[in-house]
């Protein structure tokens, strides 16, 4: 089943949820809407879902529009963040509830009802757990319920929304591992929403990065993260670091006229003294000892107030010397835990920094 969202908009009073959205979903394909509170992601799913009227624009499934189309009679499965199992109803009833809620034309025979149960039950791994009651699992095994009762009724597009966002870490690791190999073996065309860039760029085929009603990209996991096509998407796509400068020429410069440090622009040939800012990503910056007198300024010196080793990674907070170094207040980097105790680096000592790799921006 396709999906093709077209110039869809929607306006809650004053607030713009979504602005003139167009966006194309594959069949079979896992997408991600990714993005802060408030973005519009679950606004997009839920008018997908029927869920909720888009004021202007069309959903069309495999090409038929369904903008007016009842929820009921869309055909699909949505999972929910809370599991939104009923809980006086065992497992199996949960999952088997929307095959008995047919109707009475094309509702299966108990029969097949229970064969079909069982073998959902199965796929997620919890068929030992039929006759137990949500009150007796886990949150994890709560939500895996969840999804086998929305894929029970053959959805033609499942939708889940923030499906891990309630458990913990560690479980929420497990789940989207196994979410992933769910939906290679089944292939339905799935939307799910998250705030969590990790989640998204593990999971899903494609990305969609939104932000204050609009989509900023749309893209391969590996695509939005080396290839950032606004500074909101560099930004909110990991740890970064900013500096502010003037581009000039196919140059950056950063810090003090006399010294500071110079980026590689070459996007941005044409600028003449343009205001600009160069993300840098703390793995990207090298990191020496400063010594004073020495004339090395290739870099920015910076004090190192904190570091903190975290299996093969040394997490380092560095705060710039000079106020006008054109970095904010406080600069983190990261090396390789071998490379840092080598270097014997404590806090209190000035550092160099040099970054690798950075993407500038001009101001518009």
């Amino acid at each position: 089943m396709s999906i093709d969202i077209q110039n869809v908009s929607k306006d809650f009073g004053t607030f713009h949820a979504l602005r003139n959205v167009n966006l194309t979903i594959d069949s079979g394909e896992l997408v991600a809407l990714l993005g802060p509170s408030g973005c519009g992601k679950t606004t997009l799913l839920r008018i997908i879902a029927g869920l909720e009227t888009a004021d202007r624009g069309q959903i069309l499934f495999n090409g038929t529009d369904t903008t007016d189309t009842h929820v009921r009679e869309r055909n699909v499965g949505f999972v929910f963040q809370h599991y939104a199992l009923f809980r006086h109803m065992t497992v199996f009833d949960n999952v088997a509830f929307g095959l008995r809620m047919k109707p009475k034309a094309t509702r299966p025979s108990a029969a097949v009802i229970k064969e079909k149960v069982h073998a959902l039950l199965s796929l997620v791994q919890l068929d030992w757990l039929a006759d137990r009651y949500p009150s007796q699992l886990s949150g994890g095994q709560r939500q895996r319920i969840a999804l086998a009762r929305a894929l029970a009724v053959e959805p033609q597009v499942l939708l889940l929304d923030e499906p891990f966002g309630a458990l913990d870490a560690k479980v929420r690791k497990e789940l989207r591992r196994w979410l992933r190999r769910l939906h290679d073996e089944l292939h339905v065309t799935s939307i799910f929403v998250t705030h969590d860039q990790e989640e998204a760029l593990e999971v899903a085929d494609r990305v969609v990065l939104m932000n204050t009603g609009v989509i900023e990209q749309i893209g391969t996991p590996q695509q939005v993260w080396d290839q950032p096509a606004s500074p909101f998407v560099y930004g909110f796509l990991g740890d970064v670091n900013l500096f502010h400068g003037r581009a000039h020429e196919g140059e950056m410069h950063v810090g003090d006229a006399t010294q500071g440090l110079k980026l590689a622009a070459p996007e941005h040939a044409q600028a003449q003294d343009a205001k600009a800012f160069a993300y840098v990503r703390p793995h990207d910056l090298d990191v020496t000892r400063y010594v004073f007198g020495s004339g090395m300024s290739s870099g920015i010196p910076a004090k190192l107030t904190r570091a903190w080793v975290i299996g093969p990674i040394a997490r380092m907070e560095l705060q710039p010397l000079e106020t006008g170094s054109g970095a904010a207040d406080l600069i983190e980097a990261q090396i390789p835990a071998t490379e840092f105790h080598a270097a014997g680096y404590q806090d209190g000592e000035t550092l160099l920094l040099t970054p690798r790799k950075a993407r500038v921006f001009t101001a518009a």
